[in-house]
């Protein structure tokens, strides 16, 4: 009996075997996680997902692009939802949305689910992803989702080698990369070696490059900084290190049937449907020069005075409350005394701009530079508040970091500090769980918040 493989969208698959239809990070919305657009395009039938009956979902972390809650809300309350995460809130989150099968999974701990059985497999980052192993009538099928294997993982999955497929995460996203695009060094021209490694440890028929590529608005210059690693060129890498293995790809809605001696197109997903050109591939452009943040900003609406109020009232005084409740990193930059200083830009591209004294786990506004700057944030006001408010992701954010030239000393600090110890990253992101699910949450039962 063949097993039948569908792609949705990003990390998303449906699998169906004797009848059963299990899913995988179920994506249904494009753009999705807010601002990035599939590619290639696809849109979908929502009244065909709303009859959909699976057996099972699957969800292999927080993160908005695999944990969608407008997306769940199309489903079956009844359906069984299998979530990894360490978080209780989200699990009350999928509750509050009306499902009442809702399952914290357990790594290595097998799911039985009519033929199928899903294990969940321990990524490298266990406080955050999961992997999933999936069987089903002695096929073997490895979905890495976008995590990274642990060591004593890739032992373990070695037992099963040859896989039958693996479906795997075959960009490298520059997303810390285009925060200081001045600062970046170039992009490796090859894979990874580990991806090789592990791959032919793996030893799989087949390979699925998963986890999709996508663009954000027609004039963003992340459309050409993003992910350097095209589908031609990853075919082209893992083929010549694994000659009996075969690259296939997936574009949304498409499906294939495999079994233990082949690989076949089968009829399409009918409720994705893909929107023009589907075998496009990236234009990754090394040389891309970034905009200013002043005309970014000005492609945004204007906020209203309250949202403009909101994103001010802030950064003068719950970033700070905010910072000093925090635990600063080991050996942060700001260890140090220093000056930082945050630009905000609003739709007209005019800026205001907060300086702040920041050191160890204190910050405080000032009035008149005291002392060099040693670091700087800058960022559209519609961003700002789309973060506070809105549950916005630093993937499409915006934010540009130490856009400047400093004084000769500085400039070597800065040379080794990690840009994610910004302070505005850290006070938007650093110890903050769910705040897209929450603000889908307010929009889809407001009732309940």
């Amino acid at each position: 009996m063949p097993l039948k493989i569908s792609r949705i969208l990003h990390a998303g698959y449906v699998f169906e075997c004797d009848d059963t239809q299990i899913a995988f990070d179920p994506i249904f919305e494009n753009p999705f996680s807010r601002n990035c657009h599939a590619f290639p395009a696809a849109s979908f039938d929502h009244e065909q997902i709303r009859e959909i009956k699976f057996a099972a979902v699957f969800i292999s972390h927080f993160h908005d692009d695999h944990c969608s809650l407008e997306s769940l809300d199309l489903l079956d309350r009844n359906t069984p939802i299998h979530l990894y995460c360490l978080f209780e809130e989200l699990f009350a989150m999928v509750r509050a949305l009306g499902f009442v099968n809702v399952h914290r999974l357990q790594i290595d701990t097998p799911i039985q689910v009519g033929p199928f059985v899903v294990i969940p497999r321990r990524a490298l980052d266990a406080d955050v992803d999961s992997m999933f192993h999936i069987q089903a009538h002695g096929l073997n099928v490895l979905n890495v989702v976008d995590a990274w294997i642990d060591p004593e993982s890739l032992a373990e999955l070695a037992r099963h080698a040859p896989w039958d497929m693996v479906l795997w995460p075959f960009q490298t996203m520059r997303e810390i990369e285009v925060l200081a695009p001045s600062r970046a060094a170039l992009a490796p021209s090859e894979l990874p070696a580990e991806w090789i490694e592990q791959l032919q440890v793996l030893n799989p028929r087949y390979v699925v490059p998963s986890s999709c590529q996508f663009l954000q608005e027609s004039w963003s210059w992340y459309n050409h900084a993003f992910f350097p690693i095209t589908y031609r060129q990853f075919q082209q890498e893992v083929e010549a290190a694994l000659p009996t293995t075969r690259v296939a790809r997936l574009n949304p809605s498409v499906s294939v049937l495999l079994d233990q001696q082949s690989l076949c197109h089968a009829a399409p997903l009918a409720w994705v449907m893909p929107v023009g050109e589907q075998d496009v591939d990236y234009d990754y452009r090394a040389d891309a020069t970034p905009p200013h943040t002043a005309d970014i900003a000005r492609r945004f609406p204007p906020l209203t005075a309250l949202q403009a109020d909101r994103a001010t009232d802030y950064c003068r005084s719950g970033l700070l409350e905010k910072y000093r409740e925090m635990e600063l990193p080991e050996d942060s930059y700001f260890e140090r005394s220093r000056v930082w200083r945050l630009s905000v830009y609003d739709h007209a591209g005019a800026a205001t701009h907060f300086t702040y004294r920041v050191q160890g786990d204190q910050i405080a506004l000032m009035s008149n530079g005291e002392g060099p700057l040693a670091w700087s944030t800058e960022i559209p006001v519609s961003k700002l508040y789309a973060a506070l408010e809105l549950g916005e992701s630093l993937t499409s954010m915006y934010m540009r970091i130490n856009d400047a030239v400093f004084e000769p000393a500085i400039e070597d600090d800065i040379a080794v500090a990690d840009v994610v110890d910004d302070p505005l990253i850290r006070c938007l992101f650093n110890d903050v769980f769910g705040a897209y699910q929450a603000a889908q949450l307010r929009r889809l039962r407001p009732d309940t918040t």
